[in-house]
């Protein structure tokens, strides 16, 4: 499939053009708002994951799968500032998978939406002939302050990450804690911008910049690598780290991290520019573009 992910998202919501008064927030973002009225919204996300692309069946538990699935869709939530309300989750069995498997997916399911407050409330099953396939819908709500977007980084704000990155295909991947709580302190605290890096460092900012019509340049040395990393190109490039990317003023991220009582470590690896173009700044001192060489879900790059 030609265009890459980027591209085809650009194509479909030209299409699709929604009511904005509706839909505050439509296609692009980490949730999709729906209006309920003048006082109340829910968002909306959905994700589907694949045998062999988001987890592989000979390695992962059924129980760490249906986990998995569930804190993707969590991760969301957290990347906007919200809060889960309740999800519901699809599967395509491969032939003769058999109850006993399908409860014990069912099992890692319940376990993550017991973990985060977010009842699962329902959902589908098919069978085929291919590969397990399971997709989770989930609805938030938002908390007392507006959700938090990717197209609204200003010029001027830090750059900042949670956690390590990289590495997380070692096994971090299957068992990730969404950082639910931490962003909505980030939110309280005042950040403008922020997503869940998902696609790795590298692909996520340049989606901040490039729907906030801002630059960024960030430092090589800043930049927390994960101990399972395969040194710096793996911290940018190997998504799944499911930690939060966000910018914000820098007084208001020194007020964070005076107030900040998580494990959950904050780091400050750049800042957003007024000019369109995404650098990095190699320890030598000579900056470089960051071209997102993240994961695209539409090229020929599974990660198993």
């Amino acid at each position: 499939m030609s265009g890459g992910e980027t591209e085809l998202v650009k194509y479909f919501a030209a299409k699709g053009k929604l009511n904005a008064v509706k839909f505050p927030i439509g296609i692009g973002d980490d949730m999709a708002q729906v209006k309920l009225s003048a006082k109340s919204s829910v968002l909306i996300t959905t994700d589907m994951l694949l045998d062999g692309v988001h987890f592989d069946t000979k390695k992962a538990s059924p129980e760490q799968i249906g986990y998995k699935s569930m804190a993707v869709s969590l991760s969301d939530c957290a990347a906007m500032a919200t809060v889960p309300l309740a999800a519901v989750a699809s599967v395509a069995l491969p032939r003769n998978y058999g109850s006993a498997k399908l409860k014990k997916l069912h099992k890692g399911l319940l376990a993550a939406a017991k973990k985060y407050n977010c009842p699962l409330i329902g959902g589908d099953m098919t069978s085929w002939d291919k590969p397990l396939a399971v997709s989770v819908a989930m609805m938030s709500v938002p908390a007392k302050m507006k959700p938090v977007r990717r197209s609204t980084a200003k010029a001027g704000d830090l750059i900042c990450v949670t956690g390590t990155l990289g590495g997380s295909i070692a096994k971090r991947h299957l068992e990730f804690e969404p950082r639910l709580k931490e962003s909505l302190a980030i939110a309280k605290a005042g950040a403008n911008a922020m997503i869940d890096i998902s696609d790795g460092l590298s692909t996520d900012l340049n989606h901040i910049c490039r729907l906030s019509k801002k630059g960024a340049i960030i430092e090589a040395d800043k930049i927390p690598i994960s101990r399972n990393a395969k040194g710096l190109n793996s911290a940018l490039n190997d998504g799944e780290d499911f930690e939060l990317l966000f910018t914000m003023p820098r007084k208001k991220f020194e007020r964070l991290k005076k107030q900040w009582r998580f494990k959950t470590k904050l780091t400050e690896i750049g800042n957003i520019v007024g000019e369109q173009s995404v650098k990095i700044e190699m320890k030598n001192g000579k900056a470089a573009d960051l071209i997102p060489k993240g994961y695209d879900h539409l090229k020929e790059n599974p990660k198993f």
